[in-house]
């Protein structure tokens, strides 16, 4: 199962938020965290691009190792 993450890198430009407010959101300090981690399948490709383009490269898919 993949997860999406934003890391301790984020600048809080808020792009990601910009793009894609079912997976982002801003935290108490303006720094964009996950609203939704379980990755839809139809959604892959959206979220590769907003990877791609955060300019601190603070988001990451992660594999989770199902139990």
């Amino acid at each position: 199962m993949e997860k999406l993450k934003v890391t301790e890198a984020c600048i809080g430009c808020g792009l990601c938020v910009a793009e894609n407010e079912k997976y982002f959101e801003f935290n108490d300090e303006g720094f964009s965290k996950v609203k939704k981690e379980i990755i839809d399948e139809e959604d892959k490709k959206d979220l590769l691009n907003i990877i791609e383009s955060c300019p601190g490269e603070a988001i990451v898919i992660e594999e989770e190792k199902e139990a």
